[in-house]
């Protein structure tokens, strides 16, 4: 399967694209892991946003990749985010990795920070994050802080 890859800041997604970002989200974040929380929490504006789309256009994975001081010291993923009809696919290491190159492409090779889930550390320790921090608890999902240096 070949996939379309897009990064655009907030400001110039279509509002189609931005529908479709959201709407994963909450699929997943807000749905399928049944939290309730408010998911658009006023940082996308400052972010630039990663689109993965297969070949029918649907979009099938996203990432938001934030700039330094909005959610940490340092340059951040988040919402690592792939559909339930492609997991198990590789679209997750897809996504992570164009997620990787594109925060080196517009920030440069800095540390890049992320708040992950705490069962998926073994999944990003494969991108060379490491732990860097101690499991805490946000929106009832443990967490913990990786880095990537």
């Amino acid at each position: 399967m070949n996939y379309t890859q897009i990064c655009k800041a907030f400001n110039d997604l279509t509002v189609t694209e931005l529908y479709q970002l959201l709407k994963l989200r909450s699929e997943v974040f807000v749905v399928e892991q049944n939290c309730v929380f408010l998911d658009t929490d006023d940082k996308d504006y400052a972010c630039h946003h990663l689109l993965l789309f297969d070949n029918d256009q649907e979009l099938v994975a996203y990432a938001r990749i934030v700039p330094a001081g909005k959610s940490y010291a340092e340059a951040s993923i988040g919402r690592i985010v792939s559909s339930k009809k492609v997991r198990g696919t590789g679209v997750g290491k897809i996504i992570t990795q164009a997620a990787i190159d594109q925060t080196k492409k517009i920030y440069g090779d800095v540390p890049i920070r992320i708040g992950a889930q705490y069962y998926a550390v073994k999944f990003y320790e494969q991108s060379g994050f490491k732990i860097d921090g101690k499991i805490y608890d946000e929106d009832g999902i443990d967490h913990i802080e990786m880095i990537l240096s």
